[in-house]
Order: C-alpha cells, then structure tokens, then sequence
C-alpha cells in the first residue's frame, strides 16, 4: 500500500513542480533601502510551494524505492506468451488531472481546500481501482507499460501489467516483483 501512495506522489511531480512555479514568491527588491522580511514571513508566503517540496521529497523517495527493489527479485521469472504495449496510459492521465489540475486558483484558500480534497479524491480511486502503474512521471523517466500474458511456473498468468524500462518481446523472460495482484515491476532475465 505504502508504495501505491509513493507512487501517486510520484505521478504528480510534474503537478507540484508546476505548482511550485505559479505560487512561489520570494521579494525582490533592486533599490538601495532593501531589507529582508524575515524567515517567518517568508515562511507563511510560501505555504503551498513548501508543501509541494515536500511531496516532491515523497515522490523522489518512492522513486528510489521503486528504482532498487527489483534487485531483490526473488521470484521466478516468467515468460512473455502475448504482450501488448499500452504507454498511451501516461498520457491519459496527465491530461485528466495534472493539466487542471494547474488551472486552480492558489490563492483563495477556499480553493485550496477544494485542491486538497480533489488530491485526496484522486489519490483514493487512483490506489484503490490499481491506476497507480499510469504514472507520467515514469513516462519522463523511460518507463514502459505493457499489458501482458506470461506464463509462470503455477501456469498462464493473463492481463498483467509490466511496468519495466526496458523493450520487451514475446518469449523473452523477465525478472520482477509483484506490486498488486496484477501489476508487477519487471526486467528482462539477464542471460
């Protein structure tokens, strides 16, 4: 569970960088009588990009976590009986939630609280209905989706979902680790 939450903090890099971008505000002063504002100040003005730092911090996290855990692969590997790429996923949710979810108003805090329940939201169907492999992050990263039917030692496994960084094909055996019932992050056998 805990890495299906990193990884919708990961999926949403793009959202808190962007974020981070519209609402930063540090004062900027080119005149002789220029003085600092104080930590404080600066602190309470710069809420919403001090949070996005942190989820960025989460996601950067979740990332590393995500990158070293298939060395640990203990698994046998399966092979690939019938794949089928499906990257186009990335793109459907980046267009969905990250796009409007940049349109918001940061300033009012009534928006904001409508922006961290919509996160919320989001987040919850995001975990719960398996979407968290439809990340935009991975995309930028050069991650790949496939949907595939693999053959395992217990018999055909079908419809899984690899997410892998490398190019798979049919017959081709893969290294992984189970991330959910069926999605798994992969690599191919080294020979």
């Amino acid at each position: 569970m805990y890495r299906k939450i990193g990884l919708f903090f990961l999926s949403l890099w793009l959202f808190f960088l962007l974020t981070i971008i519209i609402t930063i505000d540090f004062p900027i002063c080119f005149y002789g009588s220029c003085k600092f504002i104080g930590v404080i100040e600066l602190f309470k003005s710069n809420i919403i990009p001090i949070i996005c730092i942190v989820c960025l911090l989460i996601g950067a996290y979740s990332y590393l976590d995500f990158s070293y855990k298939l060395r640990d692969a203990t698994q046998i590997p399966f092979k690939i009986v019938k794949i089928e790429n499906i990257d186009y996923e990335h793109l459907t949710f980046l267009t969905t939630y990250i796009v409007p979810l940049v349109c918001f108003n940061f300033i009012d805090v009534r928006y904001q609280i409508v922006l961290l329940i919509l996160l919320i939201v989001i987040g919850v169907i995001y975990i719960r209905t398996d979407l968290f492999y439809a990340n935009p992050t991975l995309a930028l990263l050069n991650y790949r989706i496939y949907k595939i039917d693999g053959e395992f030692k217990e018999g055909i496994r079908n419809n899984i979902i690899l997410i892998t960084r490398s190019e798979l094909e049919v017959n081709k055996r893969c290294d992984y680790i189970k991330l959910d019932n069926r999605i798994y992050y992969a690599k191919p056998k080294s020979v």
